[in-house]
């Protein structure tokens, strides 16, 4: 399974996500989207998943914290345990052996980031 990890800011907009999503997954076909649990409702993100027709996975903050990332956030390090939302959640949703494509991306207006993981078992 290939998943698109999300990180945001609560002022991110649909534009935020499907920026930082686009350059992310350029090339790739992503079979899910996966964000922290404590995003679930946004409408930002409602509208996205539903826009792109993906199924959205929530995952737990203590399975954020688990996850190697490439990339580091102070300020995702402070709150989630982890370097990059985008990064863990899209390693945890893509489940055990799953890596990254690349680093995570962020959108021009810094308000989202994306990455993309690929399963380790299918």
């Amino acid at each position: 399974m290939i998943v698109a990890g999300l990180g945001f800011s609560s002022t991110a907009t649909l534009d935020s996500l499907r920026a930082a999503f686009d350059r992310a997954s350029d090339g790739q076909r992503v079979d899910a989207l996966a964000t922290v649990a404590d995003k679930d409702g946004h409408p930002a993100l409602i509208e996205f998943a539903s826009a792109i027709a993906l199924p959205l996975h929530f995952v737990t903050p203590a399975d954020l914290a688990g996850q190697r990332t490439l990339t580091c956030s102070n300020r995702s390090r402070a709150t989630y345990g982890t370097g990059s939302v985008a990064e863990a959640s899209a390693l945890a949703a893509a489940g055990s052996g799953a890596r990254l494509t690349s680093p995570r991306q962020i959108s021009d207006d810094r308000l989202a980031t994306c990455a993309i993981a690929i399963g380790g078992q299918t």
